[in-house]
């Protein structure tokens, strides 16, 4: 969450209200005032509140043109349906609401199948807010095996300097030293080399990402996990992989379904996914399961009462609705496993035929073309010289698009890129009207003057 500072933002105003919002009671406009700093003496009519409200939000970008999120901005009506039956549920209250936590469990249990789960039976894993706290868990999962070891010395964690930023937060918070492996040249993320190279006998464990935030790219888990094999038999350090699959663990089983990245893996402790990513369901959802009860501390784990008996734990959050859980399911129930294919071929093809559109365009080279995730990235080309990425970010907003522009991380901070995610109900043809609108632009920015950019994301 953003922390908000509780300074005021503008003086008081006077109203300037349509008198046509007070409803039946025209002249209530005039003493209309959206308190800022502090509640107003009176309240208001629900539908002047409302209008009121929805006003300022206009203001808000467009999250069906937001192609810098990876999170879902589109679900059927009847699942929004749904998840309004249910926003009046608390979770945390699994005695209460036993079949939601009953539809919890089933939620697991489809993930550990997708996930190639060795024992169905004993797999450990629940529904979290969104995949921060989902790598939470499973990070303190990992620090708690490792201090079973009884070594000295601080712990540290092995990663890619492209992370997500919950994982260096994970680091800062735990006490845990975060190893992470810059970029260099075209290397954008982990390697099994790289990796190895950094691991100790106080390594609590090394993090894959199927699928980076910077450029879609899938890093190499079974490689990473072999060397591992190889370290531990040179070693004795059993060191486990955790893999961040906050988009591509819904993306993989359905259209790369020979790749071997999960619990086909011994060396894979856990797994986190986003269902408000690629699970195409509203945020803020989140699942991490791991392999087995030994890849769970006993200690982490709290039961509470469920249907007379015990339901075993694991959160960082309390209360929150089952709206989420409720939509992950429905969305389960209504896909299956043809419709998640269906639904995420179509992403990756609009992806892929949106990436070669760019790349004829001319200024633009690719760095990712989206054929893992449905996400890339692209650059300029070194001989534009008239206007940059950050150029191209802002003409782009003025039309609605919400693309973003950034600087990869330490070692390549030179390199500057756009980049595009591409989620259900983001179409052939409006991928089309992005790309005409950057066959307008580009050559109005090719003649203008260089203007620099900062940017913050």
């Amino acid at each position: 969450m953003v922390l908000h500072k509780g300074t005021p933002t503008e003086p008081d105003r006077k109203s300037g209200a349509n008198p046509l919002y007070a409803g039946a009671y025209p002249a209530l406009a005039t003493s209309i005032r959206l308190p800022h700093d502090s509640l107003a003496e009176d309240p208001l009519p629900p539908d002047t509140a409302l209008q009121l409200v929805r006003d300022e939000l206009m203001l808000d970008g467009n999250a069906r043109l937001n192609l810098a999120t990876f999170v879902t901005t589109w679900m059927e009506p009847q699942a929004r349906e749904l998840m309004a039956e249910c926003v009046d549920k608390n979770m945390i209250d699994k005695d209460e609401y036993p079949q939601t936590a009953e539809l919890e469990r089933r939620c697991v249990n489809i993930l550990a199948d997708l996930w190639h789960a060795p024992d169905p039976t004993g797999i450990m894993g629940c529904s979290t807010t969104g995949s921060s706290e989902a790598c939470m868990l499973a990070g303190m999962a990992l620090k708690r095996r490792w201090s079973k070891l009884g070594r000295a010395g601080k712990p540290n964690l092995v990663m890619g300097a492209n992370v997500q930023v919950c994982w260096e937060k994970f680091c800062e918070y735990w006490e845990v030293e975060p190893r992470l492996v810059p970029m260099d040249g075209d290397r954008f993320h982990l390697t099994a080399d790289e990796a190895i190279a950094r691991c100790d006998e106080n390594t609590i464990g090394v993090v894959a990402i199927l699928g980076s935030t910077f450029d879609g790219s899938y890093e190499p888990v079974a490689e990473i996990a072999a060397a591992l094999d190889g370290l531990q038999e040179r070693s004795g350090w059993d060191i486990p992989v955790h893999v961040d699959g906050a988009s591509g663990a819904m993306i993989a089983p359905f259209l790369d379904p020979e790749l071997v990245w999960d619990f086909r893996l011994p060396r894979v402790a856990s797994i986190n996914t986003s269902g408000h990513k690629y699970g195409l369901v509203y945020p803020g959802v989140g699942w991490v399961l791991w392999r087995d009860k030994a890849a769970l501390p006993d200690e982490l784990v709290f039961n509470v009462n469920y249907l007379g008996g015990d339901m075993p734990t694991f959160a960082l959050n309390f209360s929150r609705p089952g709206a989420e859980v409720a939509a992950q399911y429905y969305t389960f129930v209504r896909l299956g496993r043809e419709g998640f294919r269906a639904v995420q071929q179509a992403s990756r093809d609009v992806a892929t035929q949106l990436a070669d559109g760019i790349a004829e365009l001319g200024p633009f080279e690719l760095l990712t073309r989206g054929d893992q995730l449905p996400v890339f990235a692209f650059t300029t080309k070194a001989d534009v010289e008239g206007f940059d990425v950050f150029d191209v970010s802002r003409r782009l907003r003025e039309r609605g698009w919400l693309v973003p522009a950034y600087t990869f991380p330490e070692n390549r901070t030179d390199l500057a890129v756009l980049r595009i995610v591409v989620r259900n109900g983001f179409t052939h043809d409006l991928a089309d009207l992005l790309l005409d609108d950057l066959r307008r632009l580009v050559p109005e920015l090719d003649h203008r003057p260089r203007r620099r950019t900062a940017f913050h994301h």
